[in-house]
C-alpha cells in the first residue's frame, strides 16, 4: 500500500498564520520576456508607447491582460484578504484565507472556494479582485489576476485642517463607498495618526500608499468581501471631483 505524503494544511503554511499575511511570488523578468500580448493595448505596451501605468489609466484604456500591470510595475505587491471563517473554540470565529460555500446536488454537496486579493505598489496604485474555484491555490491565483485588471490610480493629499502640510500621506477630502449593506467613510487626518481601521482594511490602504486616515464603517462588516470592495469603491470616488484642491 502506497502511503501518500501528508502536506501542511493551507492555513498553516509559512506566512499564513494569524496576523501574518502571505506575500505571493511575483512574475520574474524571464516570465515577462516570454509574454506574448494578445490585445492591441498589450502590443502597444511592449513597443514602449506607455511609460507608466498611470499614463495608461489617465487615457481611459481598459486592461484585459494582467501581464500589462506586471510589465509596467514589476514591484507590484499582493496581500490576501481573510474573507472566510470557521467557528472558533469557546465561541467567536476563526478567520480563513478563503470562504467556502456549498450547494446541494443529487450526488451530494458541491463546494466552492472564494478568494479576495489586493495588489498595489504602495505609491497610488491599487486593485482588488475576487475569484472562485474548487482549489485554494487556483482561487488565489485567479483573484490576483482579477485584481490586476481592476487596478486604479487613487488621489492622495492632505485634507486635514490640523496638518495642512500639502503632502500626500492621506487623502484630500472625505469619501464614501457602499457595497451591499456595508458603507465605508474615509476621512483625512494629520501626520502620525496612522491608519485607524481593522486589519483587512489596513492591507488595502497600505498597498494604496495611504499612511494616515480615519475609517468609519456601517452595516454588516463581518462580510469581509463587501467590506473590501466598499473600501475600494471609496478610493474610486476620490477621483470623481476634478481639478486641484
Amino acid at each position: 500500500m502506497i502511503q501518500k505524503k501528508k502536506g501542511k494544511p493551507w492555513g498553516t503554511r509559512k506566512g499564513m498564520g494569524k496576523g501574518k499575511p502571505r506575500r505571493f511570488e511575483r512574475r520574474t523578468e524571464e516570465d515577462l520576456a516570454e509574454w506574448v500580448p494578445k490585445t492591441e493595448l498589450g502590443k502597444e505596451v511592449i513597443k514602449g508607447k506607455y511609460k507608466s501605468l498611470k499614463e495608461l489609466l489617465e487615457k481611459g484604456e481598459i486592461i484585459l491582460e494582467p501581464e500589462i500591470v506586471d510589465y509596467l510595475i514589476p514591484d507590484m505587491k499582493e496581500e490576501l484578504i481573510y474573507v472566510g471563517g470557521t467557528p472558533g473554540k469557546g465561541g467567536g470565529i476563526r478567520r480563513t484565507p478563503t470562504k467556502m460555500t456549498a450547494r446541494m446536488h443529487k450526488s451530494g454537496r458541491r463546494f466552492k472556494l472564494t478568494s479576495v486579493m489586493v495588489v498595489g505598489n504602495e505609491d497610488g496604485m491599487v486593485g482588488v479582485g475576487r475569484a472562485t474555484s474548487n482549489e485554494h491555490r487556483v482561487a488565489i491565483e485567479k483573484a490576483i489576476g482579477q485584481a490586476k485588471l481592476n487596478v486604479i490610480s487613487i488621489r492622495r493629499g492632505c485634507g486635514s485642517w490640523e496638518c495642512n502640510c500639502g503632502g500626500s500621506h492621506s487623502i484630500p477630502f472625505r469619501a464614501e463607498g457602499k457595497v451591499g449593506s456595508v458603507r465605508v467613510r474615509i476621512s483625512p487626518t494629520s501626520t502620525g495618526v496612522g491608519i485607524v481601521a481593522d486589519n483587512e482594511t489596513k492591507k488595502i490602504l497600505r498597498l494604496a500608499g495611504i499612511k494616515d486616515v480615519w475609517i468609519k464603517t456601517f452595516g454588516m462588516t463581518s462580510t469581509r468581501t463587501n467590506l473590501a470592495f466598499a473600501v475600494f469603491e471609496a478610493l474610486k470616488n476620490l477621483s470623481k471631483i476634478k481639478g486641484d484642491i
